[in-house]
């Protein structure tokens, strides 16, 4: 049986609460991405369900990668091959990561499809006509949080390995993007330039996520020391440049535009 009292004697250590803010700070990080697919998905929904929707996403993940954490034994077992294809092994989180990704590129494909060959009067329109429903968007974000709540978790096991300072720090940042999330969600929304940014890199995740479970199969037929990494970070760089350069058009566009006034 876990022995909580231990646990909780390590958080209110000194060495505990600095693993909690670093590890907070971490979740948040790699939570943007899925900040970002439930803003995306959410814009399906009338204005009215938006906000709901957005905090029960993010509540359910919230609850998925707590109940993740208490079975950490099981996760660690998704990591031995279920079977073989060749010497290339395929495991419960392979399989995972490739249905995750392929999820996320046909979804992110023809948002952005839409947003490319439909203008936004359009959109309005085939939204209102097709009434998306508030259970299929749910439902997505259900998904797409068990998938990307692996990275969380390894994560969290990386930087400690106590299950109530990683819970902890799991609900701190979940908290945080509940009441930060509808800003980024108007904000991507509001400013296409970004939006196309946010769903460029969510293919780019996809993308990733697809080539991870490839790799975890690849690495069953070489030995340990060949074992191939992909490192996600490129990812992050590349989205924090492109959002850079935005700001300085978007900024570039206001000037320019205060002067066409004679502001």
């Amino acid at each position: 049986m876990h022995d909580w009292s231990a646990d909780f004697a390590a958080l209110f250590s000194l060495q505990g609460l600095i693993g909690l803010i670093t590890l907070s700070i971490l979740e948040i990080i790699l939570g943007i991405d899925n900040i970002i697919f439930i803003s995306i998905a959410v814009n399906k929904l009338p204005a009215t369900q938006q906000k709901k929707a957005r905090t029960i996403g993010l509540t359910l993940a919230l609850v998925v990668r707590s109940v993740l954490l208490l079975f950490i034994g099981w996760i660690a077992g998704l990591k031995a091959a279920l079977f073989h294809i060749g010497d290339w092994g395929v495991s419960g989180k392979s399989l995972i990561l490739v249905s995750g990704g392929i999820f996320l590129l046909i979804k992110t494909w023809q948002e952005i499809m839409e947003k490319i060959y439909t203008d936004e009067d359009e959109i309005e329109h085939i939204g209102k006509a097709k009434k998306t429903s508030f259970n299929a968007i749910i439902l997505q974000i259900v998904i797409i949080d068990f998938v990307f709540s692996f990275d969380s978790i390894l994560a969290a096991v990386g930087v400690s390995g106590i299950v109530l300072i990683m819970i902890s720090a799991v609900i701190i940042s979940m908290i945080l993007m509940i009441l930060f999330s509808g800003y980024v969600a108007q904000f991507i929304n509001k400013n296409q330039g970004i939006k196309m940014i946010a769903l460029v890199f969510l293919l780019i995740i996809g993308g990733i996520l697809l080539a991870e479970g490839l790799i975890d199969s690849y690495n069953f037929s070489v030995p340990k020391e060949k074992h191939l990494e992909l490192n996600k970070n490129y990812a992050y760089i590349a989205l924090a440049f492109a959002l850079l350069i935005e700001m300085f058009n978007m900024k570039e566009k206001a000037v320019k535009r205060k002067k066409d006034l004679g502001i």
